[in-house]
């Protein structure tokens, strides 16, 4: 029965950092990109401040100004995932993100949350793998 352990724990092994890096920034940065073309698209019809005024409702910031503030974060930072510059900075500004929304917005909504948060810190601490812009300017 070990040996079948065993021989699964060195497949596993096997997994590149550059693929794991790799899914974890295109997951990352597909769903706030997605969600700053959302904010984009509703603001001219004013959904996007309603959405901040009636549901987000974050504590000391205005939401005109939190409102700006989530869709240029949402519209630069996951970019930068994408191609992988500055990975580990876009992340930890995502994680920052992700903190305020669970603990504001939906703090009931850890799960999706936490699979987030675990993208951004593998990406802060391993950083973007080779496949990347970082890589390339050895950021």
């Amino acid at each position: 029965m070990y040996g079948f352990f065993d021989r699964m724990n060195v497949w596993f092994s096997l997994i590149p950092h550059d693929l794991i890096a790799l899914l974890a920034r295109i997951g990352v940065g597909t769903t706030f990109l997605r969600s700053g073309l959302l904010k984009l698209d509703g603001w001219d019809s004013g959904t996007t401040l309603a959405l901040f005024q009636d549901e987000y409702k974050l504590p000391l910031i205005p939401p005109e100004i939190a409102a700006t503030m989530a869709t240029a974060a949402e519209l630069s930072l996951p970019p930068l995932l994408l191609i992988g510059l500055f990975t580990r900075y876009a992340a930890t500004a995502l994680l920052g993100m992700t903190l305020v929304i669970q603990t504001f917005v939906y703090p009931n909504a850890f799960d999706t949350h936490g699979t987030w948060a675990v993208c951004m810190l593998y990406l802060m601490k391993s950083g973007a793998g080779t496949l990347s812009a970082d890589r390339l300017f050895r950021i």
